[in-house]
């Protein structure tokens, strides 16, 4: 399935099908055992609740006509025990239905979870935000009482009206037979309201969806920061609003259409009585039945229109859920695309070459990003990548750790594809400093120590340090324990750039990535990224994106990118001696400002 073909069709039928229920099936599958106790709980609470209703015409009948007090006391004291012995395994029923409802939600969170960290990064970067987190929470949570409302009701419906049914027609066939007229104005209206309350459900699940994404776009650090200054807040909030708005509505249908629903169940359970009453009086009247027949009669029949309800309504409730369903395996259904190659192996990359040849790749079909790119930097060296944005640049340096997939030439590292590499071999030995860090709302220690779990203190302050953020993070009041806020907005663009170099350092990979790292900083700040560079860099394998050409000027190879192709290469002397692109790029930028002494 493709990841800009995520629609639905909200009034199309329900699909239940085999393949279906399988798969549901399967999630029930670990946890046979306590289902199996809950089905024998089942039974026996079935068998019980038949008790009072039996001994409902006894007593009617026997103890109170002949005035036998004993016999009334042990009458009730039976069906107050069968009472009591019911409640406590239903309360028993209860947390094995929550114990196996919550374990499905749990495993099913967590493979939501690990199949969105193996999807690519095209996926994120179409999809909305706010729909990867509907549906891992309330789509997901939505599906706990799945096993409560279609298993356990189905199987305790199932036994009461077996045994129920069974004990009617030995009482009396007669009042049997005419007690189940009823049942089929139970299912008349059945089916279409399954179809009303399923397509009202995915409705409301989409405008969830909606909804948490533009709590996300809006109320996220950046997106806030935005709206506030370009003072959209009236405008969000009544978009908000809006979205919010229909959202209540279909719930309230979703509500009123089931209420309507349960009162005609309601009036047709009050028909069947009636009729008891009025041909068993007829038969008592003949001296064919007792009053006691007749009263146990209609007792037991309650049990009977009960379940018919809920097994009619559990159409209506298997058809809501499958919505939520479809929308899970939705996703699931997605592949990865990005996966380890079948007898992929861990390599080292220490001491390599990155030979790019003949790559193409594109984001859209009719679109190409790259065009025929190659080049090979050399193991230990820095390989510039210069040029209009736009051009490719930060494309190329994505398909390196293969967070995109390249579609077509190859990519090796040394003499080996990197498609022949495991994926945590090929990334673990990779690092990436961005033009806009990114660090979790933690603390300084913790974003550091992202990079190596087993990393010492003595190692995290050292790459501190190299980095030269060590000083500034002594002098916070909370030295490294001290929050960053989120996204680390309590720090300057300066200060998140050298702990991201320092988290690197920790990290300490074969390949470094830096992609546009001093474009956005002051020169103070600036100075200090450089000077961390130097020490980042020095005898590893880089590639280094650059806006400002100061940054790259003593870069083995500059390599000048242009509408998706490499259209110059060399040093900086030589790439000035062309007078070709690089030459442009270099003079409508220091015709601005004076030529940068320090290099790396």
């Amino acid at each position: 399935m493709g990841f800009n073909n995520m629609k639905y069709d909200d009034g199309a039928k329900p699909t239940i099908t085999k393949a279906m229920l399988a798969r549901i099936a399967a999630y029930f599958i670990p946890y046979w055992k306590q289902t199996i106790v809950v089905l024998f709980i089942l039974l026996v609470s079935s068998g019980l609740g038949l008790l009072p209703p039996i001994f409902i015409q006894h007593i009617v009948d026997d103890a109170l006509p002949n005035k036998d007090m004993r016999l009334l006391l042990e009458l009730v004291l039976i069906s107050l025990a069968a009472t009591v012995a019911s409640g406590l395994l239903g309360v028993l029923q209860s947390y094995l239905n929550s114990y196996i409802s919550q374990n499905i939600v749990y495993d099913m969170k967590n493979q939501m979870y690990r199949h969105l960290q193996k999807m690519p990064m095209q996926f994120y970067s179409n999809v909305k935000q706010g729909e990867v987190i509907t549906r891992m929470t309330s789509d997901i949570s939505g599906i706990q009482g799945v096993f409560n409302s279609t298993v356990v009701n189905f199987a305790s419906n199932l036994f009461i009206l077996a045994t129920t049914l069974g004990t009617l027609f030995v009482m009396n066939w007669k009042l049997a037979v005419l007690g189940m007229c009823v049942v089929p104005l139970f299912l008349f209206p059945t089916r279409k309201m399954g179809r009303v309350r399923w397509r009202i459900a995915k409705q409301t699940q989409e405008k969830m969806s909606e909804q948490n994404h533009i709590i996300q776009e809006t109320l996220s650090i950046s997106g806030y920061l935005l709206m506030k200054l370009f003072t959209k807040e009236r405008k969000e909030y009544e978009g908000f609003k809006a979205v919010n708005g229909e959202s209540t509505r279909l719930q309230i249908r979703e509500s009123m259409a089931g209420r309507w629903f349960m009162m005609l169940l309601s009036t047709f359970t009050s028909i069947g009585p009636m009729l008891i009453y009025l041909y068993g009086g007829y038969l008592y009247i003949q001296g064919e039945i007792s009053v006691g027949e007749i009263i146990s009669f209609v007792a037991l029949l309650g049990r009977i229109y009960g379940p018919f309800g809920q097994m009619t309504n559990l159409y209506v409730d298997i058809n809501r859920s499958i919505a939520l369903f479809e929308r899970i395996f939705d996703y699931f259904d997605m592949e990865p695309v990005i996966e380890n190659k079948p007898g992929a192996l861990p390599a080292d990359l220490s001491g390599q070459d990155i030979v790019f040849e003949d790559v193409s790749f594109a984001y859209q079909r009719d679109k190409q990003a790259l065009r025929h790119i190659s080049f090979t930097a050399a193991a230990g060296k820095m390989t510039a990548l210069v040029g209009p944005s736009g051009a490719g640049k930060t494309t190329i340096t994505n398909l390196l750790p293969r967070l995109y997939e390249r579609d077509s030439g190859s990519i090796r590292i040394g003499s080996k594809d990197i498609r022949e590499m495991t994926l945590e071999s090929l990334r673990s030995q990779i690092g990436l400093v961005m033009q806009d860090s990114y660090l979790f709302n933690g603390t300084i220690r913790e974003n550091l120590m992202y990079a190596s779990d087993a990393a010492s203190e003595e190692e995290m302050q050292g790459a501190c340090k190299a980095a030269y953020i060590h000083d500034f993070i002594m002098e916070l009041p909370e030295s490294y324990d001290t929050v960053v806020g989120n996204r680390g907005m309590k720090l300057s663009g300066g200060e998140k750039q050298r702990i991201s170099i320092a988290r690197v350092l920790l990290k300490n990979p074969a390949i470094i990535i830096m992609d546009e790292a001093t474009s956005s900083l002051d020169t103070v700040s600036e100075y200090y990224i450089r000077k961390a560079m130097s020490v980042l860099l020095q005898n590893k394998t880089s590639i280094v994106i650059a806006h400002r050409l100061s940054t790259i000027m003593a870069a083995d190879l500059i390599l000048v990118v242009q509408d998706g192709t490499i259209v110059e290469e060399g040093r900086h002397d030589e790439l000035l001696k062309l007078g070709g692109v690089y030459k442009d790029l270099h003079a409508k930028q220091f015709e601005r400002m004076q030529p940068e002494k320090e290099e790396l």
